[in-house]
């Protein structure tokens, strides 16, 4: 007996997944891609962050780790990423009063940019400091009032 089924809506998105974009006939040059974000915290945060004494260790130093681990595993966590070689990763912080931007520029020698890596790192460190600072966030009612990610965005691209 054979059964018919009506076409789903995943039968939809499967079919409308057009694949990766073909990159092989672009040419290799070195690509520079700069992206930043900013995350908002109390002042007992700030404060631990600026004079080191998070109890989880250094928050920034975590940060920058988790930057570059995030530009190299972004082809594993965006499905449409061409998984390239990585030259260069570099993560700047300016802490201000109330909040702390991440700055991440990543750099290949590639037929494809490197915009997403360097988002993927500014979004992951800025998670990163707010996991590390988050026990002085939460508030008695379970919220974060103060703490918020935000302004996320590429700020440069280079092709050479």
């Amino acid at each position: 007996m054979i059964i018919m089924v009506d076409k789903t809506v995943l039968d939809e998105v499967i079919e409308s997944i057009s694949g990766m974009v073909d990159i092989s006939d672009k040419e290799v040059q070195k690509r520079i891609a700069t992206a930043k974000g900013r995350i908002y915290l109390s002042d007992i945060s700030m404060d631990h962050i600026r004079s080191k004494t998070n109890p989880k260790g250094d928050v920034l130093e975590n940060a920058k780790l988790a930057a570059i681990h995030a530009v190299k595993k972004t082809p594993e966590m965006v499905f449409m990423c061409h998984p390239i070689t990585i030259s260069n990763v570099d993560v700047d912080f300016e802490v201000d009063e109330n909040y702390i931007e991440v700055f991440v520029s990543v750099t290949t020698l590639n037929r494809t940019g490197v915009e997403i890596e360097a988002i993927a790192g500014v979004m992951n460190s800025l998670l990163a400091i707010f996991d590390l600072s988050k026990r002085f966030e939460k508030l008695n009612d379970g919220s974060y009032d103060t703490a918020k990610i935000s302004n996320i965005k590429v700020v440069k691209k280079i092709k050479s």
